[in-house]
């Protein structure tokens, strides 16, 4: 298949003004399609350089910075990595994934604020009900770095939590480190159970309490009826939860946990063609022996399914638990670290932002892009530029 030779924000770009004037869009994601537009262009200002070598001038313009903005997420996925290094414990590391059923997106797409917290809550309340329940030989408290996803690969509506969890547990009252099993955390049967049986009493007590709205495609769910049949079928199917152990150690499953945790919707490698009025992208089949495979799809509906997965403004998609919390963590990692006899984590990188930049993407900053040497010299800053007249202050 061939390399990409688009990114999002350009699908954007051309097809954007037209999607906004034809359909309804949510202020939130009417924000972050003008921040994807504008990332690293004139509009945001940026930085001057000049080549000691040919004297040619380089702009560089900022980033947006936007969550969903796939052009921003490199370097914010390595600041998050390097800042959780210094948690990491000589222990075995767990993955475990939840997932809703498709058949409650309607109803999660009415009420993304309240599900998508309730999931968040129901994932917790059922891995601390399992560390403290004896059977699992554990008896104390979690400690584990939940990350949201609402996609799959052909971007339509699939909601799952992604849980990084250190193998044991910390018992507060003794000061010890109780390691769970080498080969797994939890069984995935008991686990599937338990996420499905919460999940539906907490839909119930939502719905008691007329926490829930029932508009859109849940427009039916308001019948009491139709919501029964609902439930029903909720509670017959099984739900799905995956748990595995990481590879081997704890660096490898930090890195791990990093292809999850600054993902957005699609990402710019992905995007194969456009064309005037659609857009052509790689997905994988996990259904099809995990095959790589092209879809097309018209450029509004393109918009349509990455504007989906744009989260509701201060929504947390990364949450942090058990002795892993920020209330938690000072106190609680020093001493779990002294009960491991693991040694102190080793001080961040000294470096330059440039040589950091090199670093984490390959791409030396300082290279001129006309004469190829690695002369470029800071000459200051660029205001942001409107489109037209003096720059804007």
């Amino acid at each position: 298949m061939a390399a990409a030779r688009h990114s999002v924000a350009e699908v954007f770009q051309r097809h954007w003004p037209d999607y906004n004037r034809t359909y309804a869009v949510p202020p939130q994601a009417a924000e972050a399609a003008r921040h994807i537009m504008l990332c690293r262009t004139a509009k945001l200002g940026g930085h001057l350089y000049e080549c000691d070598q040919c004297s040619s001038q380089v702009p560089v313009y900022n980033s947006c910075m936007d969550r969903h903005c796939p052009t921003c997420q490199t370097v914010r996925k390595q600041d998050w990595l390097e800042a959780r290094r210094v948690e990491l414990l000589p222990v075995a590391y767990f993955h475990t994934v939840f997932t809703l059923p498709h058949s409650l997106n309607p109803l999660v797409d009415a009420n993304r604020r309240v599900l998508l917290n309730e999931f968040f809550h129901t994932v917790h309340w059922v891995l601390q009900h399992f560390a403290d329940d004896p059977q699992w030989r554990l008896k104390g408290l979690l400690g584990y770095i939940a990350v949201l996803h609402t996609w799959n690969q052909r971007l339509l509506g699939h909601f799952h939590i992604h849980c990084i969890v250190p193998g044991g547990v910390w018992q507060r009252q003794t000061g010890r480190w109780v390691s769970s099993r080498e080969r797994y955390l939890f069984g995935k049967g008991p686990l599937a159970a338990a996420f499905r049986n919460r999940f539906c009493v907490r839909l119930e007590a939502l719905r008691r309490q007329g926490k829930l709205a029932f508009g859109g495609r849940a427009e039916a769910l308001a019948d009491p009826i139709v919501w029964a049949e609902l439930l029903a079928e909720l509670k017959k199917i099984r739900w799905a939860v995956w748990p595995k152990r990481t590879a081997a150690g704890p660096a490898q499953a930090l890195d791990y946990l990093g292809r999850y945790t600054h993902r957005v919707a699609i990402s710019n490698h992905r995007i194969l063609k456009l064309h005037a009025d659609s857009v052509t992208f790689s997905w994988r089949d996990r259904a099809d022996g995990n095959t790589l495979k092209p879809l097309t799809l018209p450029a509004h509906e393109f918009i349509r399914r990455f504007i989906y997965h744009v989260l509701p403004k201060g929504f947390q998609k990364i949450r942090y638990y058990g002795w892993l919390s920020p209330a938690r963590k000072k106190t609680c990692l020093p001493a779990i670290r002294q009960a491991l006899h693991a040694p102190e984590p080793a001080p961040p990188i000294e470096e330059t932002s440039a040589e950091r930049i090199r670093r984490l993407t390959g791409v030396d900053v300082r290279r001129c892009p006309h004469c190829g040497k690695s002369a470029l010299s800071y000459l200051g800053k660029l205001p942001r530029y409107c489109g037209r007249g003096p720059p804007c202050s």
